[in-house]
C-alpha cells in the first residue's frame, strides 16, 4: 500500500508536526508519495528532512503559467474515466467558486498517484489540499482522508458548505483535538456516519523531547514562547505581561521565537515599553535547536486568542513539546488547549486577552522553582499519556489503512 500525501507546500518550516508524522509512518514501514501543490518558498530546512525516504511530486503552481499542462491532464482524465471526471466536475460546479482551484489540480494529482501506485490519498488541512485530494481520489478511484487543524476550519471566510462536503465525501476525517472533533461533528449535522471524525493528537517524540538532567537554576529564568508571529498567538498580550512583570520587579528574560506578519508590531511594542533588555525576537529555530532550547525554559507561555477573523489554534504543537520536556505551560482557554494543560496540575489556564492575569500566573511560576518542577513532572506524565508520537501515529496508520481506530482516536483527555 502506498499513501499519497497531498500537501499545500512541502517542506514547510513551521509544519514540524507533518514532518514528524511522515518520518514515523516510514519507520512503521508505510510507503508514502508526497504530492506538493506548491514549491517551498523558504530556504531554511530542518535537519530531519534528510531522513525522509518518500519521493516528492511538485505540481505546476498556477494555471496561467502552464495552461497546456493542466488542460491536457483534464482531457486525459475525461477520456480515460469519463464517468468519474463528470462526477467530479458536477461536484465542483455545485461548490463554486471555492472548489475551483482544487478541481483544476486534481487530474495532475490523480495521474501522479496512479503512476506511483497510491491506493489512497491523505491531505493535511481542510482547505486546498483536502479539496484537491477529494477530486483527485474520484478520478483515481481510490479513497481519501484528511486531517483538519485550525485555520482551515475556524476562519469565518471558509466555506462551511465545502467543509461539510469534504467531511461526507472522505472515508474518514482526522483532527487534532477533541474540541475540533465536536466542532466538526456539529458542523456536519444529521446523517454523519458514526466514527467518521476521529481525534488523533499530534504526537511528540518523547525520546528527543525530554527534561534536562541539570537542576542548575539560571540567574534570570527564561520565559519562552514559540509560534508564528500572528494575531491568534496572542504574543502582544505576552509583551504587555512582560511589561507588568518588569514593573513588579520580577527577574526574567523572555524569548518569542518565530517569524510572521506581526514581527514589526511586536518589535515596536517591545521598544515602546523599554523592554529590549528583557524581551527578544530571535526568529525561528531549527528543530534541533528547539529540542535543545525548550528544556532550559522555566515556563512556556501560550497566550492564544481568537482572532478578529475567527482564526484560532487547534492545539499548539509547542504545548505537548514543552510538557514532554518537563516545562510548565501558562496558556489560555482556547479550543483544545485545556485538553492538554491541566489548570493547577501541569500549568495554568487563563481567560484570553488579559495581560495582567497572564503576568500574575507567570510571576507565580517564575518565583517558585519547586512548583515549576512539580508541574513539569506532571506535564511529562501527561505527554506520555496523550502525545506519544509512536502510539498516536500507529493509530493514524490504522486509520489510513481503513481500519477502525479506537473510539475518538488517541488518548483520553480529562
Amino acid at each position: 500500500m502506498v499513501i499519497g500525501y497531498v500537501l499545500k507546500m512541502y517542506p514547510r518550516f513551521s509544519e514540524t508536526f507533518i514532518l514528524a508524522e511522515i518520518l514515523e509512518l516510514e519507520r512503521l514501514g508505510r510507503k508514502l508519495r508526497l504530492i506538493s501543490l506548491k514549491k517551498p518558498d523558504d530556504g531554511r530546512f530542518h535537519e530531519d528532512l534528510a531522513r525522509v525516504q518518500a519521493g516528492v511530486c511538485y505540481l505546476p503552481e498556477r494555471f496561467p503559467g502552464h495552461p497546456i499542462i493542466f488542460l491536457r491532464a483534464h482531457w486525459r482524465a475525461l477520456s480515460h474515466r469519463p464517468r468519474a471526471y463528470l462526477g467530479a466536475l458536477f461536484l465542483a460546479l455545485r461548490r463554486l467558486p471555492v472548489s475551483w482551484k482544487g478541481f483544476l489540480r486534481a487530474p495532475l494529482v490523480a495521474e501522479d498517484a496512479l503512476a506511483s501506485g497510491c491506493t489512497r490519498l491523505h491531505a493535511h488541512f481542510a482547505s486546498l489540499p483536502a479539496t484537491t485530494a477529494m477530486f483527485a481520489a474520484r478520478l483515481a478511484g481510490v479513497p481519501f482522508t484528511f486531517t483538519a487543524h485550525a485555520k482551515d476550519i475556524f476562519l469565518r471566510s471558509n466555506s462551511r458548505r465545502l467543509l461539510r462536503t469534504l467531511i461526507f465525501q472522505a472515508e474518514r476525517v482526522v483532527t487534532v483535538s477533541e474540541f475540533n472533533r465536536r466542532y466538526l461533528t456539529d458542523l456536519a449535522g444529521p446523517g454523519l456516519p458514526a466514527g467518521r471524525i476521529v481525534r488523533i493528537y499530534n504526537g511528540v517524540d518523547l525520546n528527543r523531547f525530554r527534561p534536562e538532567s541539570s537542576a542548575e537554576e539560571p540567574r534570570l529564568p527564561l520565559l519562552l514562547a514559540i509560534g508564528r508571529l500572528v494575531e491568534k498567538k496572542g504574543f502582544g498580550d505576552l509583551v504587555d505581561a512582560c511589561g507588568i512583570l518588569r514593573d513588579w520587579g520580577v527577574p526574567f528574560l523572555c524569548e518569542i521565537v518565530g517569524k510572521g506578519s506581526l514581527h514589526d508590531d511586536l518589535a515596536g511594542r517591545i521598544a515602546s515599553k523599554d523592554l529590549e533588555t528583557r524581551v527578544s525576537l530571535p526568529g525561528p529555530l531549527a528543530r534541533g535547536e528547539l529540542i535543545r532550547r525548550l528544556p532550559k525554559a522555566a515556563v512556556v507561555a501560550v497566550p492564544c486568542l481568537v482572532g478578529k477573523d475567527g482564526n484560532r489554534d487547534g492545539l499548539p504543537t509547542v504545548i505537548p513539546e514543552a510538557m514532554a520536556c518537563g516545562v510548565p505551560v501558562v496558556a489560555t482557554w482556547v479550543t483544545g488547549i485545556p485538553e492538554a494543560v491541566e489548570n493547577g496540575g501541569t500549568g495554568r489556564v487563563l481567560e484570553p486577552g488579559r495581560p495582567e492575569a497572564l503576568a500574575a500566573a507567570l510571576a507565580e511560576l517564575l518565583a517558585n522553582p519547586g512548583l515549576r518542577r512539580s508541574m513539569g513532572a506532571a506535564g511529562r506524565k501527561r505527554a506520555e499519556e496523550l502525545f506519544d508520537l509512536r502510539r498516536n501515529v500507529a493509530i493514524l496508520a490504522l486509520t489510513l489503512a481503513g481500519a477502525e481506530p479506537p473510539e475518538h482516536g488517541s488518548g483520553t483527555p480529562r
